[in-house]
């Protein structure tokens, strides 16, 4: 068994770039209640971190509180590639509904189409389609785009814009000229520092929410309340350590109107753990994970990259007090 003191710092690669990166990094560690994992993204910084290690300390002294339910409907994840490899991978999923990258660095708007109707003929009809843009784009430029992509009736566009204000904005433009979008905060809960804003100018129609970013499940649930909006739990790129996190959210919170985005383990070559998270049937089942010894071995980042990780953490806890 892994020595419960230790902090285990891992490396493992994606298939395919996302999110602007193509390995991802973190550290899990084992406590009373649980494996925990930590690993907030490296552009990430200072009072930023700190909730991700609150998220971190409550799966491993505390635990998730109680669930509601036993399995949780998820969506499959389309990166920003071809239209051929979208439906593809839309196809294979098993899941009715696809969240589709759009406003990748050094891609057009006709890119964005393409891949979207890839995905829309391998869900055919009766799927779900949302689009996510990381803030990518402009006021303008996400008028148009949303205008074109529209077309195959959208669930709902997550971030299209970076600011809550120009989320507000957004979102009165769309009902003026007639643009049937409903719009998701994602960045502008997680990183705004004020999530309550969301709600308070009218930004948004779907809150999207991440534990590691939002501070824990219990945070999260606090935060569902206190928003009064529909909520999607969506991933943070983790390994199944880190997902079991999201799982657990939503397996607590008293509606779940939409899929959640925690199908992200394929996006992963590797894992934790023997037993991943992963969607049948588009639903992951509600249940606990535990770290595979040999996993750890073989996904250990370099002396370096550890070294570096544990003097992260340590300034993150001092922080954090």
């Amino acid at each position: 068994m892994a020595d419960p003191a230790e902090r285990f710092a891992y490396d493992i690669g994606l298939t395919t770039r996302f999110r602007g990166i193509t390995r991802r990094q973190g550290m899990v560690w084992r406590g009373p209640a649980g494996w925990a994992e930590w690993s907030p993204f490296l552009d990430y910084h200072g009072a930023e971190l700190a909730p991700w290690l609150a998220a971190a300390e409550e799966a491993a002294e505390f635990g998730f509180p109680a669930a509601v339910r036993d399995r949780v409907p998820v969506n499959c994840t389309i990166p920003a590639v071809g239209p051929e490899q979208a439906y593809a991978i839309a196809a294979r999923s098993g899941c009715g509904t696809a969240k589709v990258k759009v406003a990748e660095p050094g891609q057009s708007l006709a890119d964005d189409q393409a891949r979207v109707d890839a995905v829309r003929d391998a869900l055919g009809p009766a799927g779900r389609i949302r689009v996510d843009a990381n803030g990518g784009w402009d006021h303008e430029v996400a008028v148009e785009a949303l205008r074109v992509l529209s077309r195959v009736e959208l669930e709902y566009a997550e971030q299209p814009v970076a600011s809550v204000e120009e989320l507000a904005r957004l979102r009165r433009t769309l009902v003026r000229k007639g643009i049937s979008v409903p719009i998701a905060a994602d960045e502008s809960i997680r990183r705004s520092g004020d999530p309550e804003r969301v709600a308070a100018l009218g930004a948004a129609d779907v809150a999207v929410l991440k534990v590691q970013p939002l501070g824990g499940v219990r945070r999260c649930l606090e935060l569902a309340e206190s928003l009064g909006l529909p909520v999607v739990v969506s991933s943070a790129l983790e390994t199944s350590v880190g997902l079991a996190a999201g799982v657990a959210l939503a397996a607590a919170l008293p509606e779940l109107p939409f899929a959640c985005g925690l199908n992200t383990r394929a996006l992963l070559v590797d894992d934790l753990v023997s037993d991943s998270l992963i969607a049948v049937d588009g639903e992951i089942a509600v249940r606990p994970v535990s770290v595979d010894v040999e996993a750890l071995q073989r996904c250990a980042a370099a002396d370096e990259d550890r070294a570096a990780w544990l003097t992260r953490l340590d300034e993150t806890r001092e922080v954090l007090a």
